[in-house]
């Protein structure tokens, strides 16, 4: 598996929750959101100049910047959705 920040998925592809980098406020506003280690996202598409984008965690669609996206490191699954 390969491993890349969230902002750098394509629209359809998955990974798994590998780590969060993020500090302070903003760690805790991603684990509020449910995004923890292990949980499995899927990128369901960008806005049209990119940001924000739209992802499928937990059943339930969510939206994040991508200067949030990028404190999450996930494990790339090779096929897409």
């Amino acid at each position: 598996m390969v491993e890349k920040t969230l902002n750098n998925l394509l629209p359809l592809q998955c990974g798994t929750v590998k780590k969060v980098t993020a500090t302070g406020k903003l760690k805790q506003r991603l684990f509020d959101m449910g995004i923890t280690t292990g949980t499995r996202i899927v990128l369901k598409k960008t806005a049209p100049l990119g940001d924000p984008i739209e992802i499928t965690i937990r059943d339930y669609e969510l939206s994040l910047r991508l200067a949030e996206a990028t404190a999450i490191i996930l494990e790339v699954e090779e096929t897409t959705v």
